[in-house]
């Protein structure tokens, strides 16, 4: 059963390859469920009551999740609600000590289109650059975004926006100039060093 889920949940755990841990994809996958049930004629799956996945520096925490797979082999996940009526990720990002992590209602992966959608109070941060809005949409070929504020369900409140936090991007002072061809390195200070031998 074990080895039959893994590949299907996988789907989930690669909704943000750009930015994801490349190690976390030779981890083993652990997952914690009240309930597990499996249709292989319907290649349907479904992990409810307090589902936690963990793979590598991967967690996903979700109240629910569905894995379906089309006749092609493409699946589709989904993830919804959990603590706070929120699904969660957080993973650690490639080549960096820093993580992206995200939360919405719901969040859907498709493994046909490499598209990952968040509905909801859905919010990403990925470093210290975060985005909040409605509805988000990933696309992970094109490295691609668009998110939209919603409706806002209160109509005294002010109007839904999407909100965005972008760091600016580091910059060395001085750029670093490439060595000509042929140029030779010079040590300097040697000069008043001698060999361990010649001291007598």
């Amino acid at each position: 059963m074990k080895l039959r889920l893994a590949p299907l949940l996988a789907v989930l755990l690669v909704a943000l390859p750009a930015f994801a841990e490349r190690a976390d994809r030779d981890k083993p996958m652990h997952l914690e469920a009240n309930r597990i049930s499996i249709d292989d004629a319907k290649k349907i799956q479904i992990l409810e009551g307090d589902v936690v996945i963990t793979k590598g520096t991967l967690i996903l925490k979700a109240d629910r999740i569905v894995v379906t797979e089309d006749q092609y082999g493409f699946q589709k996940g989904t993830a919804f609600g959990g603590k706070g009526g929120l699904a969660r990720f957080r993973q650690k990002r490639e080549g960096r000590d820093d993580f992206m992590e995200g939360e919405a209602e719901r969040i859907e992966y498709n493994s046909n289109t490499e598209v990952a959608e968040l509905f909801h109070r859905a919010w990403v941060q990925s470093g210290e650059d975060q985005i909040r809005g409605d509805y988000i949409w990933y696309d992970a070929i094109s490295e691609k975004y668009l998110v939209t504020a919603g409706e806002n369900r209160d109509p005294k409140a002010p109007p839904a926006r999407v909100r965005a936090v972008i760091q600016p991007k580091k910059s060395s002072s001085q750029p670093e100039t490439p060595q000509r061809r042929g140029e030779q390195l010079e040590l300097k200070g040697a000069a008043g060093l001698t060999a361990p031998n010649a001291r007598e």
